[in-house]
């Protein structure tokens, strides 16, 4: 099952109060990035971000599950309709996610 446009046009813009989200697609699911970095994967409906230290301290509860098949277990963040809570959790995470790494030529 891959995600709906509805579903990822309704995290765009529950995030939309977050400086430099951009998404880009990828086999029928999404990446979302803040400035450049990856900060989280919608898959099969699903909003999920990295388990850094600050999403696990926002969600210390919260489930964990791969995006897709084989991948590492990533936070399922269940709390979407919470705005206010989207900005918190993606500022905090901002200043822990890598840097991207540059493609060889």
């Amino acid at each position: 099952m891959s995600t709906s446009k509805d579903y990822l046009n309704y995290i765009l813009d529950q995030l939309s109060e977050v400086d430099g989200v951009t998404f880009r697609p990828m086999m029928g699911e999404y990446i979302i990035y803040i400035d450049g970095k990856i900060a989280a994967y919608v898959c099969d409906d699903r909003l999920l971000v990295k388990p850094l230290p600050a999403a696990e301290r926002l969600m210390p509860d919260a489930k964990r599950e791969p995006p897709y098949e084989g991948a590492k277990d990533m936070l399922l963040v269940e709390n979407i309709d919470d705005r206010a809570f989207l900005k918190t959790l993606f500022t905090a995470i901002y200043p822990d996610l890598p840097m991207p790494k540059h493609k060889k030529k």
